[in-house]
């Protein structure tokens, strides 16, 4: 006997995790061929990804973005720093990027919604802890400026 929607919900948690999983896999592939591959078959070919510092649509900019990401921070990898959290097609996590086996230096939020075939069509990122960017603030720069490098994942 099931409890009403305890399996559901475990297939949705899965499907959640497995959703984070690809998701970090696209930002951490650190050659284009690997990257275009995972872009091919798990984002839309509209797929819209907007945070503080960006807003781009497409595959090819989305590529471009996570390139130039990439060469800012060599070496660096992105992991989750929560569980995934979701409803229906939206899932929400934090992730952290930093160097491999270290502590993350720059924290995020995102917020991914996917359509009916499960592939991503849009990502709103938030950037919760991001080094310099409060003495920045402090210091009279705008409010929640951070540094162009730190838009990622």
């Amino acid at each position: 006997m099931t409890i009403c929607g305890v399996t559901e919900l475990w297939e949705g948690m899965t499907a959640m995790s497995d959703l984070i999983e690809r998701y970090l896999a696209t930002w951490n592939a650190s050659d284009s061929a690997t990257r275009r591959a995972l872009l091919a078959e798990h984002w839309a070919e509209d797929a819209r990804y907007v945070d503080p510092l960006v807003d781009v649509a497409g595959r090819d900019a989305l590529d471009a973005t996570i390139a130039a990401v990439r060469e800012q921070f060599p070496g660096f990898v992105f992991t989750p720093v929560s569980a995934a959290d979701g409803h229906h097609d939206v899932t929400r996590f934090q992730w952290g990027l930093g160097p491999d086996g270290a502590e993350p230096i720059v924290i995020g939020f995102d917020v991914v919604t996917t359509g009916a075939d499960g592939r991503i069509t849009t990502v709103v990122g938030f950037l919760d802890r991001v080094p310099g960017a409060a003495s920045d603030a402090a210091a009279g720069g705008a409010a929640g400026r951070v540094p162009a490098a730190a838009s990622g994942a």
